[in-house]
């Protein structure tokens, strides 16, 4: 028994790194510490614990984690520093080395976080308690909203698809998952603390239901029949496992929003295969034509990879080509980074950084063109955005249904309020489209 009475009037920060899957998680650890007497410390205000969840996709993610780790340290001098998520359970001695750490906390370990705490002293000499382990099996529920108005509800973790480039499999383990009934108790959860839209996190979530003979359409079905949640979304789905009875189904559902984050790593056949990944741009090409059949004003984000091994100059071309001609409206770039220990780094030909660089403004610029075409097709129109409450005198924020970025004047009172509004032009730096809440 966990004597939480060392926990009252004590502080917290956190610091999130990479997906919505680790804010959902960082989300959780929050919530534990919240009920064990924790508050999340003030700006500016010292705070007595620090909790660092990282991301491990790239090079680049590992050098943020560990220079987030450093400013926090540098900032809160005489906290106990706790390091979760990819890059700690990837290379925890490294990251035990790192000064000031405490714990690094294996990746389905959380639940144990308070008895790591539980005398919050810091060590004097020596490396941090390191809990990691390779062998991930339990799968760790978690739904929190964090300061968003948004719930994230993790419904699966690991993948079991190894792609050559990627090293998840070896820091989120294989592929598992809840019940549906577990997803549905925490939806309504959700629900009963004021919550109106979830996003549907996981690694890979199209493969729900391994561990428990269900599929992600049973999940879909049942947690669009929750009564008080008036917006679901799904996250980043495989082509592969995004269904034409999924996409029918969000066509005319109560409450699944026509938004869709579809990972495509590239357009190109040959750089699909050295990627071992598990489609082509003709299955592709024909989920997006599905979804834009049944709903033509449907958000579709893509991600892609630039500059992998294996990526010729005749390769890129035609990658370019193929995602200019798709009718999807956002591109989130990621420029490929060698991982130990993956099947990639047996690829001969390699990509100089400055051509990654260069592919990479390619197709952000492209991808700048779609986005504002998307929102210039709805300037006029009138459609429901929740809205989320501003920070001091700024202008308040929400999406649409279809995802698009509305700004508002300030009105706290509306935070985490479903309102008409009339959408206008795009603002100062067209990153949304100001709007006009009809009354």
């Amino acid at each position: 028994m966990i004597d939480t009475t060392v926990f009252q009037n004590k502080t917290a920060v956190y610091y999130t790194l990479g997906c919505k899957l680790n804010f959902s998680e960082t989300s959780t650890i929050g919530k534990i510490l919240r009920e064990a007497g924790v508050r999340t410390a003030r700006k500016g205000e010292k705070a007595d614990i620090c909790v660092v969840n990282t991301c491990s996709v790239t090079e680049m993610a590992d050098k943020k984690c560990r220079q987030a780790i450093h400013r926090l340290v540098k900032q809160h001098p005489d906290a106990f520093v706790v390091v979760t998520g990819c890059y700690a359970q990837l290379k925890p001695g490294d990251v035990a080395k790192i000064d000031g750490v405490d714990v690094v906390l294996g990746a389905e370990q959380k639940g144990e976080l308070l008895q790591y705490l539980g005398n919050l002293q810091k060590h004097e000499k020596g490396e941090a308690i390191t809990t990691a382990t390779k062998d991930i099996r339990s799968f760790s529920p978690s739904c929190s909203r964090g300061d968003r108005t948004r719930f994230f509800l993790k419904v699966q973790d690991g993948c079991d698809y190894f792609c050559s480039y990627c090293t998840i499999p070896f820091a989120r383990g294989r592929s598992r998952n809840g019940t549906i009934a577990s997803m549905v108790e925490q939806a309504r959860q959700a629900a009963a603390e004021g919550g109106k839209e979830i996003v549907l996190t996981g690694v890979n979530i199209g493969d729900f239901g391994k561990t428990t003979g269900e599929t992600f359409f049973d999940l879909v079905q049942a947690l669009d029949q929750i009564e008080g949640i008036e917006r679901y979304r799904i996250s980043s789905i495989e082509p592969n496992l995004l269904t034409d009875e999924i996409i029918e189904f969000v066509s005319h559902s109560r409450s699944f929003m026509p938004h869709f984050h579809i990972p495509l790593q590239s357009g190109c056949d040959e750089v699909l295969k050295l990627m071992r990944r598990r489609y082509d741009t003709a299955l592709f090409a024909s989920k997006v034509k599905k979804i834009k059949e049944v709903m033509p004003d449907a958000f579709i984000g893509v991600d892609v990879i630039v500059g992998t091994r294996g990526e010729t100059a005749e390769f890129f071309e035609q990658a370019y080509r193929f995602i200019s001609g798709l009718d999807v409206t956002q591109l989130h770039v990621f420029s490929y980074s060698e991982r130990p220990g993956t099947q990639a780094l047996k690829i001969d030909y390699v990509v100089s950084p400055e051509e990654k660089h260069q592919r990479s403004q390619r197709l952000l610029a492209l991808s700048d063109e779609k986005t504002q075409a998307f929102y210039a097709r709805h300037i006029g129109q009138t459609m429901s955005v929740l809205l989320e409450k501003s920070k001091g005198n700024t202008p308040m924020h929400g999406f649409t249904k279809n995802y698009i970025r509305v700004e508002v004047g300030s009105d706290n009172s509306l935070d985490n309020q479903v309102v008409n509004v009339r959408l206008g032009d795009f603002n100062g730096d067209k990153t949304a489209l100001k709007g006009t809440i009809l009354i």
